[in-house]
């Protein structure tokens, strides 16, 4: 089981991971709501009022990342305000506690913070026993302002331990300020472990330490040279004609010329998964020893995720809390990949027992982002709010350099639109949101298995899958179009019929939630019904648990048709077992308006509608089940009059009354009764509007 899907173990400290937050004990529950200030940047006269503004606009935490190679002077020897004051970490997070708030510590290795090398020492990244390899043997190399640098590899022996002499000095100084002796309750294991972004499926890494972990993977997954055979066929023969498993090699391109060659690829992909699973169970092991064990781990996914390496369930044993990172624009087309993002992390949060949390949600961007306005920040983080998301940090809270907006100066000074950020936390506050759930009865199942295929068969090149799916491009805009034998791509098919059903049940206004395979156990909890995409190939496991489900009296469907091979693509001997699972092949796209129909005759679904169809619709629930919050979404950049129908309630009022940078918007009535069963709603372009729910 992922660890992330159990509590945390922290009765030392009395932390511990809940759905509403943090525990801290003797009833204490502590909403994530953070904002990041950089005390490296700032002159220490600054950290008081910068600390006073996190606090006024109602945050309850200071996130905080702690440089590697701006606290190192030289090799092994490090100031932690002995000599730079702006380096008194210690006396920052001091200060923090003396204004109530508590922290949440991210000491890296990496930790990006747009520092030149990602806050790595210099000596580090040209350290050649640390460096990621290219299938050429050289450095890796990311094109990244203000200057390319070579990136670390996580399976470098040598990268670790330079870590772990790191993480011992800065927790001689900080592990005495964890909580209760400090106001540290949360840390963070390395920064968004995407491989340096370099992450296209043969981008890395052919470092020495990576082929020796890939040989042991390989080994452990097939035990002897006659399976490994079998597997990986011909590719096998022509890699290593003996077979032994200390000499093969994993492949350098992608060479499939038939489904037959997929399997060594897909196992390419997984083993990505398992290294950087590897390397965070190393990371957190070593911070846990030298003091930090006595608070969760946390680690943030960029934006992207899904078409990286990084997978929740193979963070076992490492990490507590599986967080987003959000920066995203206003626009029809990205208000999808928040839906999609946040619903499969609120259902997989749920079903661990700990917040869905947004590690860091843009408020301004880096000068190499797209240009984002204060509409674009606001309604990316209440849009993650409407569809699960319980705690969130505003990155960047305060300003500084190479950042474009925040909400405070660099001087602590509050600008003008900080004050929606203080509405929204009074408003978090007063409806009491995180303690809120958003049910959603339908889960939409995307196997790992089809997202590592996708990874394997990218068409760019060098250009990373993850920047086309922040595109919101999908696999018929990023994948090879040749079929390898299957008539039609399975991630083209795959993705149509998984959409299909996305656009039935939002027309019909049916919540529903993504769910990742390898998650599958932690992510199906208050499912009704579930629909699984099969294609190309499936593991067996996905497949037993689809059958447990059903067999508690979830409806399962399955499709459009089930595979003849295995979650790495190996042909099956014996057909995958789907006793009992209803198999639609979607063959005319209009059944999945059919069958959403007739599932919620069958299974009594709720239905929020809402027209236009291009705006959107959530309710949040208490613990007794009653509607309590609705949020309607406007992505659009015209204004509209929403026709909303929520049963049971009779009024809404509004209870975040919009702000913009040009005034404060108005709409005719803060509390909106129904008429004829349903509520006329204005919503301005590009907004959110959250609501209270009158029964």
């Amino acid at each position: 089981m992922p660890l992330a899907s159990r509590p945390s173990d922290n009765a030392r400290s009395g932390v511990r991971l809940c759905p509403a937050g943090l525990d801290l004990g003797e009833g204490e529950i502590l909403p994530l709501r953070a904002g990041a200030m950089h005390y490296f940047r700032h002159p220490p006269s600054d950290w008081g009022p910068a600390l006073d503004a996190i606090a006024s606009i109602g945050l309850r935490l200071v996130d905080v990342y702690v440089p590697w190679g701006t606290h190192e002077v030289e090799a092994g020897r490090f100031d932690f305000g002995e000599k730079n004051p702006r380096l008194d970490v210690a006396r920052f997070l001091r200060m923090a506690a003396e204004r109530g708030l508590k922290a949440v510590l991210r000491p890296g290795p990496h930790i990006n913070a747009e520092l030149t090398y990602f806050g790595l020492p210099e000596r580090i990244v040209w350290d050649k026993d640390c460096q990621a390899r290219t299938p050429q043997n050289h450095p890796v190399m990311l094109p990244m302002a203000p200057l390319a640098f070579p990136v670390p590899s996580y399976a470098s022996n040598v990268f670790h331990d330079e870590t772990a002499r790191w993480y011992e000095a800065m927790a001689k100084v900080l592990a005495p300020l964890c909580h209760p002796r400090g106001p540290i309750v949360l840390v963070q294991v390395d920064n968004e472990g995407a491989l340096y972004f370099r992450d296209g499926p043969y981008d890395q890494d052919y470092h020495e330490d990576a082929i020796r972990l890939f040989r042991e993977f390989v080994r452990a997954k097939y035990e002897t040279p006659r399976a490994l055979l079998e597997a990986w066929g011909e590719a096998a023969r022509r890699e290593e004609p003996g077979l032994a498993f200390s000499r093969i090699l994993p492949p350098k391109s992608f060479d499939a010329e038939t489904a037959d060659d997929l399997p060594r690829h897909i196992d390419w992909m997984e083993f990505h998964e398992h290294l950087l699973g590897q390397a965070m169970l190393r990371f957190a092991t070593c911070l846990r020893r030298l003091g930090f064990d006595g608070v969760p781990t946390m680690h943030n996914f960029p934006i992207g995720e899904v078409a990286t390496p990084l997978n929740a369930a193979r963070m076992n044993g490492a990490i507590d809390l599986v967080a987003l990172d959000y920066y995203h624009h206003a626009t029809p087309g990205e208000h999808l990949t928040i839906l999609r993002r946040t619903t499969e992390l609120a259902a997989r949060s749920e079903g661990s027992g700990v917040p869905a949390y947004g590690a860091e949600v843009g408020a301004g961007f880096p000068p190499f982002f797209a240009p984002m306005d204060e509409a674009d920040s606001l309604y990316t983080l209440l849009a993650a709010l409407a569809y699960g998301l319980r705690g969130y940090c505003l990155y960047m809270a305060v300003d500084r350099d190479r950042w474009i907006g925040a909400p405070i100066d660099p001087h602590g000074h509050r600008r003008p639109f900080s004050d929606a950020y203080e509405a929204l936390s009074r408003t978090l506050e007063a409806t009491r949101f995180h303690e809120l759930r958003r049910p959603a009865p339908v889960r939409l199942v995307v196997p790992r298995s089809l997202r590592r295929l996708a990874r394997a068969t990218h068409a760019f090149g060098p250009l990373t899958p993850a920047l086309f799916n922040i595109l919101g491009a999908g696999f018929r805009e990023s994948c090879l179009e040749d079929d390898l034998g299957w008539g039609t791509p399975p991630t083209l098919v795959g993705e149509a019929y998984i959409r299909a059903f996305e656009r039935a049940l939002t027309a019909r206004g049916v919540p529903f939630a993504y769910a990742g395979g390898e998650s599958l156990e932690t992510s199906l909890k208050g499912a009704a019904w579930i629909v699984c995409v099969l294609s190309g190939g499936v593991k067996p496991q996905i497949l037993t648990q689809l059958r447990a489900a059903q067999d508690r009296g979830v409806k399962v469907t399955v499709g459009p048709q089930v595979p003849d091979r295995d979650g790495s693509m190996r042909r099956m001997r014996l057909p995958h077992d789907v006793t009992g699972l209803e198999i639609e092949p979607l063959d005319d796209a209009t059944r999945a308006y059919a069958l959403v129909a007739r599932r919620m005759e069958e299974l009594g679904l709720p239905s929020y509608t809402v027209d236009p169809a291009d705006a959107y619709l959530t309710v949040h629930e208490d613990d007794a089940g009653t509607p309590r919050v609705a949020f309607l979404m406007n992505p659009t950049p015209l204004e509209t009059v929403a026709k909303v129908a929520i049963p049971r309630a009779v009024a809404l009022v509004d209870v975040l009354p919009l702000r913009r940078s040009a005034g404060r918007a108005s709409y005719p009535d803060a509390r909106i009764r129904r008429v004829a069963g349903s509520f006329d709603v204005p919503a301005a372009p590009r907004t959110v509007r959250m609501f209270a729910i009158e029964t």
